[in-house]
């Protein structure tokens, strides 16, 4: 697989843009390709738009692009600018007046005084800037703001950022692209934790040991200013209950690479996508191999969200 570039831009059809706010802070990042998508919410302080469009039933099969925002719930606003792109563009559901974009949306919590939250604007010119070169990684786009282990508050923070990865089975590609801003650490495999600024302090051991009866409570976390958003893609002709499955396995991503992950005081959301035109029969197994695959594409993504590769 020499050559590839290794990141979600390998599934055919995905193009990824990012753009930043004035002082470059914050920003988005959008993923924009014709998509059937599910979502997995499993933080309990998410913020999102369009995913009911994501269900079962629903008039409008697919979705034509999706935006991850910093900003908070201000950032929401960045979907108005991608969906103006589009328009521009000939995209969206068909209607009796023309294409209606759909663009599901997740934020995260980046907020700080005097610091511009992304809007219009930045979501036009992630759309602009969107290609299938290989997707730049840190503190970009939607990573721009982005921190992790904030047990003992922001101030002890190491920077978050975007990472991606891509992975192959049969002949299929799976793609990840993850924004991490969480509470806890980003360990690898042997539980050591990752970071640019060279942090071995283990946020678990920190919170049990601080919040235990008698000892000093050190926390400095906030409710609901902390989220990983991931996103997997694949050209698989996989159904939407599939999509499901996959989104489901692929989240497991986020407890395996992040310590904590899901808590209270996170808003994670992974969606799951096929870019494929049509859907065919995935068995069981199947099913389970590519939500592997795309477990392994987001655990790499989110350790390169914290260790970006050199360009």
């Amino acid at each position: 697989m020499s050559g590839r570039p290794d990141t979600i831009t390998d599934v055919p059809g995905v193009e990824v843009g990012h753009a930043e706010v004035e002082g470059g802070r914050s920003g988005c990042t959008v993923l924009l390709g014709g998509m059937r998508v599910r979502a997995d919410l499993r933080g309990l302080a998410t913020g999102t738009r369009e995913l009911a469009t994501l269900r079962d039933g629903h008039v409008t099969s697919r979705v034509d692009a999706l935006l991850l925002t910093g900003g908070s719930a201000f950032g929401l606003a960045a979907a108005d600018g991608v969906m103006r792109w589009l328009e521009d563009h000939g995209r969206g559901h068909s209607t009796s007046i023309g294409p209606v974009p759909i663009v599901p949306a997740a934020v995260l919590f980046d907020l700080a005084p005097d610091r511009p939250r992304p809007g219009p604007e930045q979501g036009w010119v992630a759309c602009q800037k969107a290609s299938s070169d290989p997707v730049p990684e840190g503190r970009v786009g939607a990573g721009a703001g982005a921190t992790v282990g904030k047990l003992e508050g922001v101030e002890r923070a190491s920077a978050g950022g975007v990472g991606s990865a891509s992975v192959r089975w049969t002949q299929w590609t799976l793609g990840a692209l993850v924004v991490t801003n969480a509470i806890g650490n980003v360990v690898d495999s042997r539980g050591r934790v990752v970071g640019r600024d060279g942090s071995e302090e283990d946020a678990t051991r920190a919170l049990l040991e601080s919040t235990a009866p008698g000892n000093r409570d050190r926390t400095g976390f906030q409710t609901g200013e902390n989220t990983t958003l991931g996103v997997v893609l694949t050209d698989a002709p996989v159904d939407a209950e599939g999509l499901v499955r996959i989104a489901r396995l692929a989240t497991t991503a986020v407890a395996r690479r992040i310590s904590p992950s899901h808590t209270p005081f996170d808003g994670d959301v992974v969606f799951a996508g096929s870019t494929a035109e049509d859907t065919a029969p995935q068995s069981t197994r199947d099913t389970l191999a590519l939500g592997v695959a795309a477990r392994e594409a987001l655990e790499t993504a989110i350790l390169r969200s914290v260790r970006p590769r050199p360009e």
